[in-house]
């Protein structure tokens, strides 16, 4: 669908014409998997091919040595989505771990695209990890809700946009982020109040021409002008000058971007826009896919109330949705099971406790007792419910004062905790 675009614009001339090739913005066919900011499909029961996806997309992987210096520099130890490698790829952490350490400041941006009333278990994933860096670098953070671009791809209603995004605010409030250091803004109401975040708009706008889009996010000649355009609004916030209210106007403060991997175009245009606008470009740390109940070769789709646990699920509803569609990678009798084991590659039970469960310890014997056989299917199963239960059961409790008024302090453009 979408053509490959280097970190450079060099592979789209200042005329906007855009060069024979061979590669492309996904994995490609030969691969058998296709990513893309609203796509990912894979043929193999393991998932995406992460390390071909490092390369094709021109991102660097997470290692050790990224990993030790994050831990020297914050006194911390990392997150377990980080440690496991569910957060995998980055571009220039190093230079905001220099920034850390040198008392510069930096900030977070990330951001949901509402598209049904609750989250899912996979929409988690990108706020736990952000709230554990908003906490360890101590830094403010900017979390925007594209309620614009559900309505320009999704059978939506305006009203219908704005509603979901106010309803997904409270899920991300309910996460515990701290007010005085987090503005949640919806596309559709903020960007009318903030002439600097519209300027920044139009001058990405001016430096990418349609053909540049269409080779970076495939559009088509059918798309409507508004899916054309809406990449500059997702690359806006990336800029500190677009959030004067915060950053007391300044235009030089660094942006670190937590995300999937299949919104990192987005970002690799942002990239190549920023130095010819005089701005920092921002640095990324790029998240694996949460896979869908039935397996890993597809994220989960909001729309597909089976393919997900979402975090209005109740404790009867995790159950059965975990006992019935959760793709096991055990064998096809007990007898079968417990001669050959369970495939943890492709067990979807255990891939979810992967993200889930902190326990290093617990963690490793699982993985040991269910792919010697030890451990069955419904074993495996049963830990795994009793976590999403608990997890799910606590952030309800917390969802629940989430008020109008909270919704109204975090989504009120203001100054945050932080002097500039």
């Amino acid at each position: 669908m979408a053509e490959h675009i280097s970190e450079n614009m060099e592979k789209v001339d200042l005329d906007g014409n855009v060069p024979k090739t061979d590669e492309k913005n996904h994995v490609g066919d030969d691969d058998d998997d296709f990513v893309d900011p609203w796509n990912v499909e894979s043929k193999s029961a393991k998932g995406i091919d992460y390390d071909k996806l490092i390369k094709k997309f021109g991102s660097t992987k997470i290692d050790s040595e990224l990993i030790e210096k994050m831990e020297r520099v914050t006194g911390k130890p990392v997150h377990h989505l980080l440690k496991r490698g569910i957060f995998f790829s980055h571009r220039e952490m190093h230079n905001i771990l220099n920034l850390y350490e040198q008392g510069k400041p930096f900030y977070l941006y990330t951001g949901r695209g509402p598209s049904s009333t609750s989250l899912h278990m996979g929409h988690l994933i990108p706020f736990m990890f952000t709230k554990w860096l908003q906490e360890t670098f101590d830094v403010p953070l900017v979390i925007q809700l594209t309620d614009d671009e559900k309505f320009l791809w999704k059978d939506l209603k305006l009203e219908q946009a704005k509603k979901l995004a106010l309803e997904n605010a409270k899920d991300i409030i309910a996460c515990g982020f701290d007010p005085e250091k987090t503005f949640i803004f919806s596309d559709l109401d903020y960007i009318g109040q903030s002439t600097a975040f519209y300027q920044n708009m139009v001058r990405v706008q001016k430096c990418v021409t349609f053909n540049q889009a269409r080779s970076i996010f495939g559009f088509g000649d059918s798309d409507c002008i508004g899916k054309i355009s809406f990449p500059s609004i997702q690359a806006a916030p990336a800029f500190s000058s677009s959030f004067p209210q915060i950053f007391n106007g300044k235009k030089d403060i660094p942006c670190l971007i937590p995300c999937a991997i299949d919104q990192d175009p987005y970002f690799r245009m942002t990239r190549d826009v920023a130095p010819r606008l005089k701005y920092k470009k921002p640095a990324l740390m790029h998240s694996t896919f949460f896979p869908a109940l039935q397996g890993a070769q597809t994220k989960m789709n909001a729309s597909d109330p089976n393919s997900a646990v979402f975090i209005t699920d109740t404790n009867n509803q995790i159950k059965n949705k975990i006992n019935k569609y959760a793709f096991s990678g055990g064998g096809m009798t007990v007898e079968e099971h417990r001669k050959n084991g369970g495939n943890c590659d492709v067990d979807i039970p255990y891939q979810y406790l992967t993200f889930f469960l902190e326990d290093d310890v617990k963690l490793a014997q699982i993985k040991e007792d269910y792919s010697s056989g030890k451990m069955l299917t419904g074993e495996i199963k049963k830990e795994l419910i009793t976590i999403l239960q608990d997890l799910v059961s606590e952030h309800r409790e917390r969802r629940t004062k989430v008020t109008d008024d909270v919704v109204k302090q975090f989504m009120t453009p203001r100054k945050l905790k932080f002097d500039y």
